[in-house]
């Protein structure tokens, strides 16, 4: 109101004329109404304590040692709880419950293009490799081959020795799973990205490939994302298992490894895919064809 003329104006022509923002007037009502510590906006049927308590019996009933905002409020509708991912990404943050990740380094442009993700199963499979140490038989390799489209795990294979005939076991333990056998050009129009390690450039390993009718689709020298689906993987198995283990002997790495495999195939959620799992990601495609 104005003091002169006893003029009542729009608080929306008052807060223009003064330069201050109208939700700083709100704001300071609510503080003098004694409101200071409510939540501003439309309340919520859940509260935030009361949401951060359900977000933790959801990660403490988990599978996984490590789940994202995004795959917590997927397992939260089961529950009826209802929430936004703004707000479950804050929450988690403010109480120390995300997932600890590394922040990785900018990349300029590529002198390549396009993507890694496939439409469709057995269009390309990555395969990769790492080492673990176990008391007894010491340093032990582990070989895996993942689907690029599904995300399943399609091979594994433990052994003592790395060679390119370990290498080999996991795109055998797929082609018989996904073709019905093993045989002659049975596999054509299969690809499978690999790094330069030494079994998968050598003679025995590639020609197996040609063999079977898969085509050989390495990735570019000093650029791990070109394999970055197994890759990826990789950082998941040390996380939710190799790192979590002190492993007595090879049979005891080959049991919990393969215990690991199991469950992420059937409970490790993809957000890509509607957060379905990657067995039923496949089954799905399985039923559409």
């Amino acid at each position: 109101m104005s003091p002169t003329t006893g003029r009542r104006y729009p608080l929306r022509m008052v807060c223009w004329a003064y330069g201050i923002p109208r939700s700083t007037v709100y704001a300071q009502g609510s503080r003098r109404a004694g409101d200071s510590g409510a939540k501003r906006g439309p309340r919520t049927p859940v509260s935030d304590a009361e949401l951060v308590e359900a977000i933790r019996t959801v990660l403490r009933s988990s599978s996984f040692l490590g789940e994202g905002h995004r795959k917590v409020r997927i397992r939260l509708r089961p529950l009826g709880i209802y929430a936004g991912k703004e707000r479950l990404l804050r929450l988690m943050r403010e109480n120390g419950l995300l997932a600890p990740h590394r922040t990785g380094h900018r990349h300029g442009d590529r002198s390549h293009s396009g993507t890694i993700v496939c439409e469709r199963p057995n269009e390309l499979w990555g395969t990769d490799a790492t080492r673990f140490y176990t008391r007894r038989d010491g340093w032990c390799w582990l070989f895996m081959a993942i689907d690029h489209c599904s995300q399943d795990i399609v091979g594994w294979h433990v052994a003592k020795k790395g060679d390119r005939w370990a290498a080999l076991e996991p795109i055998r333990q797929g082609v018989r799973a996904h073709y019905g056998g093993y045989a002659r050009r049975l596999a054509l129009g299969l690809g499978l990205r690999h790094d330069w390690g030494s079994q998968y450039t050598a003679h025995q390993f590639l020609g197996e490939l040609r063999w079977l009718g898969i085509g050989s689709t390495p990735s570019f020298v000093g650029e791990p994302e070109c394999n970055g689906v197994a890759e990826h993987w990789m950082r998941i198995l040390k996380e939710e298992c190799l790192y979590l283990h002190d492993f007595r002997s090879l049979e005891e790495a080959r049991a919990a490894i393969g215990d690991f495999v199991r469950r992420y195939n059937e409970e490790w959620i993809l957000e890509r895919h509607a957060y379905q799992t990657p067995l039923q990601v496949r089954q799905a495609f399985k039923n559409a064809a």
